[in-house]
């Protein structure tokens, strides 16, 4: 069993959901490194570990959101963290798909483009808090992969 102390720092990123300005700014640039060993990978064994950083987060933010005291807090990050992994499937690792990845990420994650905000405000605990994540990401992923091969960015 993981103390509260290791939830609370893989919760909050290792500390960047604790900045006081835009924590999920700072959250999701500390999914970039962890894009980057991960897009080493082939692209079946990427998504498993997509799909296992949404279970893992879901668990994480469970417990943390309950250590917080509160539902949803600013300070979990791991949603982010996992959002922008699914921003990043099959994309080339390049700084500018890296940026463009970040800025629509970071666009749909705010917009809540249904059924994001839905499903954040829907589900219970750790699963609300990253599933409007994922959407976000998945929609940031169609959005870039569309950017990619129409536009060659």
């Amino acid at each position: 069993m993981l103390s509260d102390k290791i939830i609370k720092v893989i919760a909050t990123g290792f500390g960047s959901g604790l900045v006081p300005f835009a924590p999920g700014t700072v959250g999701t640039i500390i999914g970039i490194p962890l894009y980057l060993i991960l897009s080493k990978l082939p692209w079946i064994v990427y998504f498993a570990l997509a799909v296992g950083t949404v279970w893992i987060a879901c668990i994480i933010s469970h417990k943390a959101e309950r250590l917080f005291g509160r539902k949803d807090p600013p300070m979990i990050v791991i949603d982010e963290i996992t959002g922008f992994l699914w921003t990043m499937f099959l994309v080339n690792p390049t700084v500018t798909h890296v940026f463009s990845g970040f800025v629509l990420f970071r666009l749909f994650d705010v917009l809540k483009v249904f059924p994001a905000g839905y499903l954040q405000k829907r589900l219970p605990g750790g699963y609300g808090i990253v599933a409007d994540d994922v959407v976000a990401g998945m929609y940031s992923n169609v959005a870039l992969l569309l950017l990619i091969k129409l536009w060659g960015i």
